[in-house]
């Protein structure tokens, strides 16, 4: 599927019910195997209360890569490269859907889920600053574990 082709189905999501709550999310996880590192970007369009419509891009590297800040880094910026393809007038797309609701309710956010934590007993913890910064500065909102589910469960499921 062409990113032409999720994009007119997240219009089509959201233009179903412009008065809804959406959140845009993406996010990468990844999984080291014997002889390659796949790495798995989902693509999540939420109406809160209302369901979901989600798809996957699949990236494989052929080696192993152990490193955990190159394979945190690498996971990054796949999910930078999709939120790149949502530019300005792409968002505004979106955001149109639901302004003219928007004093009854009706929201649009984006969202980069990092497939980290910042807990004490969490390997990735050292890299939260400077990813959720990286994330911050592409605009979009950075979410970490436990709220970055698109990374640590969506696209974690396909990368096994």
């Amino acid at each position: 599927m062409s990113f032409e082709e999720v994009f007119n189905h997240i219009v089509k999501f959201m233009t179903i019910n412009p008065r809804g709550k959406y959140r845009l999310m993406i996010g990468t996880d990844s999984q080291v195997h014997t002889a390659h590192t796949i790495f798995i970007t989902g693509i999540v369009i939420q109406q809160e209360g209302h369901g979901v419509w989600a798809c996957i891009s699949k990236v494989i590297i052929p080696r192993r890569m152990t490193q955990l800040h190159e394979r945190i880094s690498q996971e990054l910026s796949l999910t930078e490269e999709i939120v790149s393809l949502f530019t300005e007038g792409r968002k505004n797309q979106l955001i149109n859907i639901v302004l003219p609701a928007v004093y009854e309710g009706a929201t649009f956010t984006m969202e980069g889920h990092i497939d980290i934590g910042a807990g004490k007993r969490n390997k990735t913890r050292e890299f939260v600053k400077e990813m959720v910064a990286r994330m911050e500065s592409m605009g979009v909102e950075p979410k970490i574990k436990p709220n970055a589910f698109v990374a640590s469960n969506y696209a974690n499921r396909y990368t096994k």
